[in-house]
């Protein structure tokens, strides 16, 4: 396994990997939007590999604390906020529950201390609240979603000084299906 920064030539693979795993839920956003967001802040984005072949991938960039970026559009504006939003963490069927995405967090969350942000924020969708509570994300029910974002969508945020691994229950009693396969 070896987790490095998004090059030109993930591109492919960063798409396909979204279009799979959003192919039953009307989240997915194309190749100009997730770029887009990979534009805003390049030093917190990255993929994982796994072997020859990419696994997984994570897209944030600075957002409002309480904000979001929208589904439908590329992001225009580079935000200049102290608020990390992890906006997508994708890891293939085939590795998930592998321990990938725990990975992939806590390089996001590296990242984030070495830029000096103060806080993570995510949207947790398609169930996977469970895994991001386990790993020191607490829900904001105050914050309204849109409807583009699922019926289960949930807003949620953490301390970048908060240590990313699980606490609040052992990582082998997290369900496979706990494992995020959608954050937006």
């Amino acid at each position: 396994m070896r987790i490095r920064h998004i090059t030109e030539g993930d591109w492919d693979d960063i798409v396909a990997l979204e279009a799979a795993t959003y192919a039953d839920g009307a989240l997915s956003e194309g190749r100009a939007a997730l770029r887009s967001r990979a534009r805003s802040s390049p030093a917190t984005c990255f993929v994982v590999d796994v072997g020859r072949q990419l696994a997984g991938y994570v897209l944030s960039l600075p957002y409002p604390v309480g904000q979001y970026p929208d589904l439908d559009r590329e992001e225009e504006v580079v935000f200049h906020s102290r608020n990390l939003h992890l906006h997508d963490l994708v890891v293939g069927e085939a590795h998930r529950g592998d321990g990938l995405a725990g990975e992939l967090l806590r390089r996001v969350t590296t990242a984030a201390r070495a830029k000096r942000y103060q806080r993570i924020s995510l949207v947790s969708v398609g169930g996977s609240e469970g895994f991001w509570s386990a790993h020191g994300f607490h829900a904001l029910r105050e914050i309204a979603l849109p409807a583009s974002y699922g019926p289960d969508a949930v807003y949620m945020s953490m301390p970048v000084a908060a240590d990313p691994r699980p606490h609040r229950r052992n990582p082998s009693t997290i369900r496979r299906a706990d494992h995020p396969r959608m954050t937006k």
